[in-house]
Order: structure tokens, then C-alpha cells, then sequence
């Protein structure tokens, strides 16, 4: 400030000099003009510029923008001067005295190195005719209204930011001493004009800003925002430079990869011609190998490192994997197979005799050298309650025909791609069930069990039942196409067996193309001929038991089978048998028991301990209005009371209101209405009393509440119970009904007949009532079970109460 200041006064006349440093800033100088074009030179810079100011030591600097000069300028010190060669002097920002100096000759031009010195605050402009132009300015000192505290945090915060700045630029130390070594806070703020990523307009900026403290927050901000740029650019440079070296490393990598296979034999030209071999090795069609050839060809052209490689490959295994041409030897033997069959499962007659007339249409065939069709494939739907073997006996026919067995689990399945495959744009994308049982299988004509199909769900992934159709249509399983591997596959040599516990929950469509073979349940007969020659041997061996320690007897297998199990299959009767051969391990371990031991009846009950069910009809029945029906449910046939009894009518009314307890279906709920009209207005014939209905409601009850019940068939039954109270005549405890009754009194055939009597037999009962109409299906109840029951098939619910109730004793007084 001080070399400042003495240039003021030498520019200033003697006579206007004054000692107060104040009033001499404000006084207004004449200096020779020098115009900086697009250009500013802040206070502290050093410029080289073609002028000729005279004698002047001082210059005042000037810049131009867009013709217009700006109103604040720089006073500066002639330094030297020096002579330009006048192409460097061209190339320099324009600047002149006066609009244009003395040129010397055209190789060389006068200039001076001026230096800034001061802002000054530019009045006027004049331009003598006689001399270079002039201005007259006035010097504007650095000066601020803030505190000197803050003008300190203001300098110290500009120091931090700019020795940052110069920490990503790479300075040697030099730039940095030179901005710790500047003392004044308005020249630390216009060292920022060194910058030349400044702007001509944020330079203005700076040059134009008097107060010392803006100066100094506006070049924090300008360096702020350099920083940030220079920041950026080191991350954009860093990220490249990584992005490049990993570049190279893969590069360098994958060449040594591939050195490393082409010694072991293993180049991308290998593994092309290994899977060129294994499909030209492969019995696939014509038309899958021209697809498999499609992919190779795409995976030739990619590379192995390509990025469709890993997904053309895993496809290629997969046409690879099916076994294309592979067929096992059916052995087609009508009698070796039933012996299977025989040998495997006791009972199960129909599915037996269906097994074996598809192996006799076959043997014929082939005898005869009639050509395979594609299109007469047997789907076999095997529809029953649980544990009676409907899985098991796909294996059985897998072993009876020589084939190889397969099975699918469909409970709970709601996705359609589960059937058909996943397209292969998707990631993770896999063939359906139906192809990987193909690969598992090792066969294209393999027995595969479709299990639990009427359980197959659907959502908004589509519905795999209907995925089905395709797959269980003889018609249309030869050109069977996966959504993955996208080609014709021929299912027609495949055998498929479903099962399911009930048909009404399998879409009719999907029905329609299966053949359905029922299986009722079991005899207590057929139950104890498993027990003794399946269950028992299995469960023996299961339990570490050889076959001479422990013996049982029929007996105690009928108890078993009617005190501690009820269902139409087995499965709850092998549990009983591992329990009860468990005890006997554990005796036999800790050589408590002597060996062999006999299952008696006292033995049986302490291993299994109380028995759980009961032959009840009798003590039932024996009160007035009580009857017993038969009934289907998913486990099976099952022998059903149902309870009735009349009441007061509440409020003194007229009576004739009918309750319904025992969570009854509304079909049920029908039937009782119609069985409730029907006595009504039957009265007399049945042998009522007239006023038996006057001032009391009735009451029709089904025990096991907890149990959901529905259907017509207790119409009947509900009669019988009506009946039976209001005449006091008990229905006969050796009796069980079944049918639908109408307003008219006749009875109409209803389902299940063969499952109902199958579970009659088993309650014990001798005597069931059966619609007439029904009488054709007791062709499909077992012998031993009709042998041992009197049916008595009837067409009106006359006939049914004459064979159900007790005949009324003499004088007898009705209910």
C-alpha cells in the first residue's frame, strides 16, 4: 500500500498534495488510458501490454466488454519497458494508449510491463487530438464496514479453500508461500484472478467489489466452486483410470485364461466341438438337433466369455440331458404283471384289471406288428381317500411293465411354469416338472405319478391345472412343447397316473381327459390280509425285529382294525402296528421279555391303551328318534347319526318350527325341511297322531359338530328319525340308510353307494336301505362284504320305514 500511495502522489500535482491520506484518495488523478480487450488486470498482476504512456509512471487499466467500458479500472506501475516482435504483440489481448500507439517499424513493437497497483473509481475518458487519451479516476483503498475479527475468519477460511485447490492441482510449495506471505486481506482476495478457470465476468466481479469483506465471501464462493470442478474431475479421472486398469487386468487374465486352456484342451474351440459331438452322439429329433445346432452356432459366434454364454450353455445341457431315443424294454406280460400287482397290493381289483387289459392291447399290437400310435396313451386317474395306496401302486406298475417310475408332487402348486418352464429371458429360467422328470427318469416312456392333483392351485401366475390339459391328452402329448427348451416333445410313450382324493375339485376340462378309477376303502377282510403280509413284515424290519420275535394273530389285527383305527385305507393302521411292535423293542432291548412274543388281547390293549372307537349303534338306536345313515367323506365311508326330539313351542305359539344343529350344509338343511313336510302331511299314513304337531317345535341334530356336513343322501335317514319319535318306534340298531327323499315320498339314488356299505360292514350293521336306483352299483361292492349284509333296495320312504323301524307294540302311545 505504501509503494501505492507514492504513486498517487507522484501522478498528482505538488500544489493538490495533502498529508490526510484520506482526502488524497479522493482526489481526482489524470492518467494515461490503456484499454484491456475482454481482459482484467486486478491489483497485484503483472502485465506485459503493447502501449507508450510517455513519461508517465503511472497508467490507469481499463477493460473492455462488448465495446463498452467498464467503470473501475486498475491503476498500474510502468515496471519496464520492452520491445515485441509484432506477431507476439498481436497475439497478446488487445490493449492500446489512446486506441492505438506509435508502432515502431513492422518487426517490433513498444510495450510495457505494467503492475496493478490500486482500484480506481473512472470519471471520465478524454481523447486529445494532440496525445494519447486520458481518464480521470479517482483511487478507491481498500476499505470494510465488518470487523477485523471477521475479516480474519473471512482470510483464513480463503487460505484453506485455495490450499486445497492447490493440493489437487499439484503445486510444488511455491503458489502456496506465495498466498500465506500475502498480508492484506483485499490483495489475498485478488490473488483468486490468477485463476484462469475465472470467467472475464467473475473477474469483474472481483475488481468492481470495494468492500473488503464481500470481496472476500465472493472469492470463497469462486474458489468453493473451483474446488468442487477440480474435485469432480479427479473422481471422473480416478473412476476411468480404475475402469481402465480393470480393463487391462481382465484382459491380461482372460489371455492367460485362455493360454491355460488351450493346454489343458479346453479353448472355446473345444468346448464348441464337445458339444458339436454330444448332439451329433444324441438320438434327438431332427428338429431339436437343428434347434440345438442354432444355439451352438451362437455360442461359436459369442465366445466363451460372451455374455449369452453361460445361458446358450445351460440350454444345450438341457436338450443334452433328455433322454432322447432312450426307451426302457416294456415287458409286455399280462400275467406277470398281475402277479406284480397281486404281490404289491391286496384288493384294488379295477385298477388291477385296467393295468393289465393296457398291457394286453399293447402285447397285441406288437404281436400283430401294428404300428405304435401316439395318440392312444392311457391317463389313468386314480381318485380315493388317503392310505389306500393309490401313490404305491404307480410303482407297482412301473415294476409290472418294466418301466422306469417317476413322481410328481402337485399339492399346492399354483405356478403354471411349474408344469410348462419358465422362458428362458428370464434369469434362473428352468424347464417345467414334466422335462426334469423325463431327465430323472433316464426314459422318454417312463410311469410317472401326477400325485395329489386335485389339489393344484391358481393365482395371478397362472393356473397349472389348465397347463395340464396339454400334458394329460392323448390326442395332443405328442407334440408336448416346455416353454424353456421351446421344441416338440413326444409324451405319448409316457404313462401317466394321477391321483387325487376327490374328483369335484379337478376342472371339468381337465376331467374329461382322464380315465377315472375309484378306490372305495378297503374290507376289514382286505385291511387285515395288508396288515399281516405288508404292514407287519415292513414294520418289523423298520423296528429292528426279526420275523420269529414277535407273532400276532387275526384277531387281534380285527381289533386293532375296529377299536383303534377308522378310515377306508391303512395308513393309521401302520401307525398302530409301529407302536405296538415298538413296545415290543423296547422289552426286547432291555431283556425284560422273553422272545417270541404273543400279541394277546391284554398285551395289544396295554401297548395301544384304551380303545378309541366304539360299535355304538345299538345303544344309539335304541331310543325313539335316532337313526343311522351312511355317509362319504374325504376319508372315506362313514356310518353318521342323526338325532331328533320335539319340544314345547316357545311363546304359546302354534309349534311346528324345526331347529338344525351340527354345522349342516345348506343341502342338508333342505333335506330336513322336506323330511319335516313330508311327515307333516303324511301323518296319517304314517301312523301319527293329528295333534302330535300342535304346540311343539322339533329339534334334528348331528353329532360331531365340529365336522362340516352336507349333501341329500340323509333325507331318509332324517325321515326315519322323525318317525321313529313321534310313533315311538325305535329304528332298528342293525339298520343303516342312505338316500334322498322327496316332498312326494319317493327316494332318489345318491353316490358313494360302494363306500357307504364298505363302512356298514365295518360298523357292524346287517341290514342297509339303499335307493332302487342305486341297486345297479352294488355290482362294484365286494363280495365278502355283501355276503355278510342284507341290502334292501327301495323306492318309496314307505318301503324304507317298513324294513327301518320297530313294529309298534300293542297299545303302544305315540310321542
Amino acid at each position: 500500500m505504501e509503494d501505492r500511495n507514492n504513486d498517487r502522489n507522484q501522478a498528482a500535482p505538488a500544489e493538490n498534495r495533502s498529508d490526510d491520506a484520506a482526502a488524497d484518495a479522493r482526489r481526482v488523478q489524470r492518467l494515461p488510458l490503456v484499454v484491456t480487450d475482454e481482459a482484467v488486470v486486478l491489483p497485484g498482476m503483472t502485465v506485459t501490454v503493447a502501449a507508450d504512456p510517455g513519461d508517465s509512471r503511472l497508467v490507469v487499466l481499463v477493460p473492455r466488454h462488448n465495446g463498452e467500458l467498464r467503470k473501475v479500472g486498475t491503476v498500474a506501475r510502468v515496471e519496464g519497458r520492452v520491445k515485441l516482435p509484432a506477431n507476439v504483440a498481436a497475439g497478446e489481448p488487445a490493449a492500446s494508449a489512446g486506441e492505438g500507439g506509435d508502432r515502431e517499424h513492422s518487426g517490433e513493437v513498444e510495450a510495457v510491463v505494467l503492475r496493478g497497483v490500486d482500484r480506481a473509481e473512472v470519471l471520465e475518458v478524454e481523447d486529445p487530438a494532440a496525445g494519447g487519451a486520458t481518464a480521470h479516476i479517482v483511487v478507491r483503498p481498500d476499505a470494510s464496514g465488518a470487523s477485523p475479527e471477521r475479516i480474519e475468519e473471512l482470510a483464513r477460511t480463503y487460505r484453506a479453500v485455495v490450499e486445497e485447490i492447490l493440493e489437487l492441482v499439484g503445486d510444488d510449495g511455491r503458489l502456496r508461500r506465495f498466498v500465506r506471505a500475502v498480508g492484506s486481506p483485499g490483495a489475498l482476495a485478488d490473488t483468486l484472478g490468477f485463476a484462469p478457470e475465472l470467467t472475464f465476468e467473475q473477474r469483474i466481479e472481483l475488481l468492481e467489489e470495494f468492500d473488503v469483506a464481500r470481496r472476500l465471501e465472493r472469492a470463497i464462493e469462486l474458489a468453493r466452486g473451483l474446488l468442487l470442478e477440480l474435485q469432480v474431475r479427479r473422481d471422473i479421472r480416478e473412476q476411468v483410470e480404475r475402469g481402465a486398469e480393470r480393463q487391462q487386468r481382465e484382459y491380461v487374465l482372460r489371455k492367460q485364461l485362455e493360454s491355460i486352456k488351450r493346454e489343458l484342451g479346453e479353448d472355446d474351440a473345444s468346448v464348441v466341438a464337445d458339444y458339436r459331438k454330444r448332439i451329433a452322439e444324441s438320438a434327438m429329433p431332427d428338429h431339436v438337433r437343428e434347434q440345438a445346432e442354432r444355439e451352438l452356432g451362437r455360442l461359436e459366434r459369442t465366445g466363451e466369455n460372451g455374455p449369452e454364454a453361460s445361458m446358450i450353455r445351460t440350454y444345450l445341457d438341457w436338450l443334452l440331458a433328455l433322454p432322447w431315443g432312450e426307451r426302457s424294454e416294456e415287458r409286455l406280460d399280462p400275467e406277470h404283471a398281475r402277479a406284480v400287482l397281486d404281490r404289491d397290493h391286496a384288493g384294488l381289483e379295477d385298477v388291477k384289471q385296467r393295468i393289465v387289459e393296457y398291457i394286453a392291447v399293447r402285447k397285441l399290437r406288437a404281436e400283430r406288428g401294428l404300428a405304435e400310435d401316439g395318440r392312444s396313451g392311457a391317463i389313468l386317474t386314480l381318485v380315493g381317500p388317503p392310505g389306500t395306496g393309490k401313490t404305491s401302486i404307480g410303482e407297482s406298475i412301473a415294476r409290472a411293465t418294466g418301466r422306469r417310475f417317476v413322481r410328481i408332487a402337485l399339492g399346492g402348486v399354483r405356478d403354471e411354469a411349474e408344469i410348462r418352464g419358465h422362458r428362458r429371458t428370464y434369469i434362473g429360467a428352468l424347464p417345467g416338472r414334466i422335462v426334469r422328470a423325463l431327465r430323472d427318469a433316464g426314459t422318454m416312456n417312463p410311469v410317472i405319478v401326477l400325485d395329489e392333483v386335485d389339489k393344484l392351485g391358481a393365482d395371478w401366475r397362472g393356473d397349472p391345472a389348465a397347463a395340464l390339459l396339454e400334458v394329460l391328452d392323448p390326442a395332443q402329448n405328442h407334440t408336448f412343447r416346455d416353454h424353456y427348451l421351446d421344441v416338440d416333445i413326444d409324451l405319448s410313450g409316457v404313462l401317466f397316473v394321477a391321483t387325487a382324493n376327490v374328483v369335484e375339485t379337478i376342472p371339468p376340462a381337465l376331467l374329461d381327459r382322464m380315465e377315472v378309477v375309484r378306490f372305495d376303502g378297503y374290507t376289514v377282510d382286505e385291511k387285515v390280509a395288508i396288515a399281516r403280509d405288508y404292514l407287519w413284515p415292513r414294520q418289523l424290519e423298520r423296528n429292528g425285529l426279526r420275523g420269529g420275535e414277535v407273532a400276532i394273530g387275526e384277531e387281534q389285527l380285527r381289533t386293532m382294525i375296529a377299536e383303534y383305527t377308522r378310515e377306508a385305507g391303512v395308513r393309521q393302521l401302520e401307525r398302530e402296528i409301529g407302536k405296538l411292535l415298538r413296545k415290543a423293542a423296547t422289552e426286547i432291548a432291555a431283556g425284560t421279555a422273553a422272545t417270541p412274543i404273543e400279541i394277546d388281547e391284554g398285551w395289544l390293549r396295554r401297548a395301544l391303551g384304551r380303545p378309541r372307537y366304539f360299535s355304538e349303534t345299538a345303544e344309539r338306536t335304541a331310543t325313539p328318534g335316532v337313526a343311522t345313515g351312511l355317509s362319504v367323506t374325504l376319508a372315506g365311508g362313514e356310518v353318521l347319526f342323526i338325532e331328533a326330539t320335539a319340544m314345547p313351542a316357545t311363546g304359546g305359539g302354534g309349534g311346528g318350527s324345526l331347529t338344525l344343529t351340527g354345522q349342516l350344509g345348506e343341502v342338508m338343511k333342505e333335506s330336513a325341511q322336506i323330511a319335516l313336510s313330508y311327515v307333516r302331511a303324511h301323518a296319517d299314513d304314517l301312523g301319527i297322531p293329528a295333534d302330535a304337531f300342535a304346540g311343539r317345535d322339533f329339534h334334528v341334530h348331528v353329532p360331531a359338530g365340529a365336522i362340516p356336513k352336507d349333501g341329500p343322501s340323509a333325507g331318509v335317514t332324517i325321515v326315519a328319525a322323525l318317525v321313529s319319535l313321534l310313533t315311538g318306534r325305535p329304528v332298528k340298531h342293525t339298520v343303516g340308510m342312505t338316500g334322498e327323499v322327496t316332498l312326494q315320498g319317493r327316494v332318489l339314488p345318491v353316490g358313494g353307494i360302494k363306500q357307504k356299505l364298505i363302512a356298514a360292514h365295518a360298523a357292524g350293521l346287517r341290514d342297509v336301505i339303499i335307493p332302487e336306483r342305486n341297486r345297479a352299483d352294488l355290482e362294484d361292492v365286494p363280495e365278502a362284504v355283501l355276503s355278510e349284509l342284507r341290502v334292501h333296495p327301495v323306492m318309496t320312504i314307505s318301503e324304507a320305514l317298513e324294513r327301518a323301524l320297530e313294529p309298534a307294540p300293542a297299545g303302544a302311545v305315540t310321542a
